[in-house]
C-alpha cells in the first residue's frame, strides 16, 4: 500500500524555481529607491517567510519603515508583471506531479508568497496538476503556522492522517510539524542538505525521482 493519499507542496524552490524573477524584481524595487543592488545569492537566502520579510532583509540595515513599505509594494506591483521571464519548474517535477495524478493522489501547493502570485503562477506552470493553490492573504496565517495547510487539506476533502508535507526550508519543517504532518525535504531548492539536515530534517530527497520512490512507496 502506497504510503500517502495527499502532497501538499510549497512552491518556490520546490516546485518553481522562482530565484530570476525574484531577485530583479526585488533589486528593480531597491534601484527605484536608489538602495544597492542584491546578488540572487543574498535574494536566496531571504527568501521563505513572505515578500515583506524579504524586502525587509534585502533594504539596508536602518532603512525607514516608510520607505521599506514603498519598496514592498513596488516590488509586488513589479513582480505580478514580471513573475514569469526566468520561472520554471525544476527538472523532473511535471513529470513527478503527472506520476501522482496518474496514482490518485491529489495534490496541492501552500505558499507565503502573496495568493495571487502563487496562484498565477501555478495557473501558468502547473495547471491543471496542482488543483488547490494557496499563498499569503490577510484571511490565513502564514507559515509556520499550520493554517494554510488545513485549509488546502478541507478544500481537497482530505484526511491529515494519510497526507505528507514537501518542502524546501526551514520555515517548511516548522510548518509540517505545526500540523501534524510528516516532512519530507528536498534538497534541490533554495536550501542545501547540510541546512535542511542542520534545521530537524529527517527525511530528504535529492531528485523528484527520489520524491517520487518515498511519495509511492515504490522504486526511482
Amino acid at each position: 500500500m502506497r504510503p500517502y493519499d495527499t502532497v501538499i507542496f510549497d512552491l518556490d524552490g520546490t516546485l518553481l524555481d522562482t530565484l530570476g524573477d525574484l531577485a530583479d524584481s526585488t533589486n528593480y524595487a531597491l534601484a527605484l529607491h536608489g538602495l544597492p543592488a542584491r546578488t540572487p545569492e543574498e535574494v536566496r537566502q531571504f527568501v521563505g517567510n513572505g515578500v515583506a520579510r524579504l524586502l525587509h532583509l534585502a533594504v539596508p540595515r536602518g532603512t525607514p519603515p516608510e520607505l521599506e513599505a514603498r519598496c514592498l509594494a513596488d516590488f509586488r506591483a513589479h513582480y505580478l508583471l514580471n513573475m514569469e521571464h526566468r520561472t520554471a519548474p525544476y527538472p523532473g517535477i511535471l513529470e513527478l506531479l503527472d506520476r501522482l495524478r496518474a496514482q490518485g493522489i491529489q495534490t496541492a501547493v501552500v505558499s507565503n508568497k502573496f495568493d495571487g502570485a502563487v496562484k498565477g503562477l501555478c495557473l501558468t506552470y502547473l495547471g491543471e496538476r496542482i488543483p488547490v493553490a494557496i499563498g499569503e492573504s490577510p484571511n490565513v496565517a502564514r507559515k509556520p503556522a499550520p493554517d494554510t495547510v488545513f485549509r488546502a487539506l478541507e478544500e481537497l476533502g482530505a484526511a491529515r492522517e494519510r497526507a505528507v508535507y514537501v518542502g524546501d526550508s526551514d520555515v517548511d519543517i516548522q510548518t509540517a510539524q505545526n500540523a501534524g504532518l510528516p516532512c519530507i525535504s528536498v534538497s534541490w531548492g533554495f536550501r542545501d542538505a547540510a541546512f535542511l539536515t542542520a534545521h530537524g530534517a529527517q527525511t530528504i530527497a535529492d531528485s523528484p525521482a527520489a520524491l517520487w520512490a518515498l511519495l509511492s512507496g515504490g522504486k526511482e
